[in-house]
Formats: structure tokens, sequence, C-alpha cells
């Protein structure tokens, strides 16, 4: 069954904000103020579990919680009375922190956990919860407590329980971050730094091609702000192309959610369209052509042919 996940401010901000759907499945957030639509590094959802210029309205999955530098093509916009994101304002505020996600700082056979402490399906608040007697390492499998957003599951501390299944309640660890909100890295190689829901996620995803889509177990290969990182796909039966999003994984894998501006007889906040290679592409939509994702001398290497299918502005 495919997983309920939401996910904003992925493309040019920090990843995911989470939130469960109603089958108690994991759901990621975020907003950017690219081309695109969605975002998926500000919040993040329990079922997977800035603002830019470019035009994406979805968010990304990897790096700092500011917007992506350097793709002109996603984001998504942003509210300048409210301070929110456009796929992010279910999660804007001062979170509630009983504890701080990087330091670690809980009482010993505790660990500091991201929770939703509003009875929501979002990561908002931080939390001291017990810690296993035998917990998992990332990438082990693991279960979690009465929901994938109750923050207490049997990883280990500096890790959670992540992409969780509404109905077995079971999912694999994924470690955190390490560092500060300044300066951060992730043990794993190949895996980036994503800071989500206002800084409650932390999470180290791995890295991916969006031109090949090739993350493991059906996840879609998003921008994370620094990099691209695979996040949970929440596309259900929609996402095709000109289909509607919010959200930055809403979309089928290989298409990404952009402003309506982007995609021909577009009439919704954010649709889907393609992503392409500037040297070799065929775009669907009337008048689309493919719009490089970074700017010039802006893409890490070897993402200097990576676009996006939208109308030139």
């Amino acid at each position: 069954m495919k997983k309920t996940l939401f996910l904003s401010g992925l493309l040019s901000t920090a990843l995911l904000t989470a939130c469960a759907g109603d089958d108690g499945k994991q759901t990621a957030s975020d907003a950017t103020t690219n081309p695109t639509g969605a975002t998926a590094t500000d919040s993040a959802s329990s079922t997977s579990g800035g603002t830019d210029t470019d035009p994406t309205t979805s968010g990304s999955t990897s790096g700092s919680t500011s917007a992506g530098t350097g793709s002109s093509t996603s984001g998504a916009e942003t509210d300048t009375d409210t301070g929110c994101t456009f796929l992010d304002c279910g999660t804007t505020g001062t979170p509630s922190t009983e504890c701080d996600i990087w330091a670690n700082d809980c009482p010993d056979g505790q660990k500091c956990m991201p929770w939703a402490n509003d009875g929501g399906g979002s990561w908002n608040a931080t939390k001291c919860s017990p810690l296993d007697a035998a917990p998992g390492k990332p990438g082990d499998p693991c279960t979690v407590d009465g929901s994938g957003v109750s923050g207490i599951d049997n990883c280990e501390a500096g890790s959670m329980c992540w992409n969780v299944d509404g109905e077995t309640m079971m999912g694999y660890c994924i470690g955190f971050c390490d560092g500060t909100p300044e300066s951060y890295t992730c043990a794993e190689q190949g895996t980036a730094c994503s800071i989500l829901n206002n800084g409650v996620l932390i999470l180290c995803l791995p890295n991916c091609d969006p031109l090949l889509q090739d993350c493991e177990g059906g996840d879609l290969c998003l921008w994370g702000g620094e990099a691209f990182i695979c996040a949970l796909d929440a596309s259900g039966e929609e996402g095709q192309f000109g289909d509607p999003c919010e959200f930055a994984n809403v979309c089928d894998p290989g298409l990404i959610c952009l402003n309506p501006e982007y995609v021909p007889g577009c009439m919704a906040g954010g649709c889907c369209s393609p992503w392409c290679d500037i040297n070799d592409f065929n775009c669907p939509g009337e008048g689309q052509d493919c719009l490089p994702w970074f700017e010039d001398g802006q893409a890490p290497p070897g993402f200097d042919n990576v676009g996006i299918c939208g109308i030139p502005q």
C-alpha cells in the first residue's frame, strides 16, 4: 500500500514536514519559492517518515531550513504576511521543544524525539522518549508506538523510525544529522542532511539523481536545498502531468510540483510537470521548454543538465 506522505519545503528550503494521514501513515511537507509548487524540507508527516524565486512549489529534503540556493526553476511561494511558505503553513511559528534534537540532552535512558503534540499528523515538537533496551541502528527495521508521529519507537538515540506503514506500524531507522543547525554533517556516506518542520526534523536522507529517479522502495528523487534526496511518495492515484499538487512529494516519480504559470492549463496552486535533461528533452505541455534547474555555475558536479519542463517566464 502506498503511504500517505506529504512533503513541504523540499525544493528550495530545508526538507519536509511530516504528518500522519487518515490511515496513520507518516507524511512530510515543506515549501520553497522555486517554480515548483510543493516543498519537502520544512515539514514531514508520520507516513514517511524557504523561500526562493524559482518555479517550483514543492520543497527539498536536504540541507538547512533556509531556501535552496541555485535552482532557478524550483521552489514554493511564501506568504510574507504570515511568514509561512506555500506548503508549510501548518507548521509555522516556534515549535514546542522539550529537548534539543541536536544535543539529545535528555536524561539517561531517554532520547530526544520529534512528535506531534497537538494530536495532528505533523511533527511539530520535541520530547524526551524512553530509549529501547535493545535499540535498532539506522537501516534496521523498527516499530512505533501508537502512530508514526508519537515520538516513541525502538531506534537508538540520534535516529527515529521512518517510512512507517500505517497498518503494521513498522518502518526502518534513519539517522539524525550531526553538528548544529549552522554546521551539520551526515555520518552515512551517500546521504544529505535535511532540516524540516521548523527544525524539529533533522534527517540524513539518501542522495539520488532526479533524471534517473534511482531511489529505493518507490521513493521520489527531489531537490533538498543542497542536494537531491529521496523522499516519500504520496502521489497515490494522482500525480500525473498537469494534476494539481500542494506538496513536493505528491507527483509521480520523474515529476515535480511547479507553480501554475509554468504548466499549461493549470488552475490550481501548483501542477505536476516532468524533470528533463536540458540537452535531450521532449516536454509534454504546449509552450514548455526544459528550463535549467540551477543558475549558471551553481549546479553540483554531474547535475548541470538537470531541468524542469515549464513555460518560460
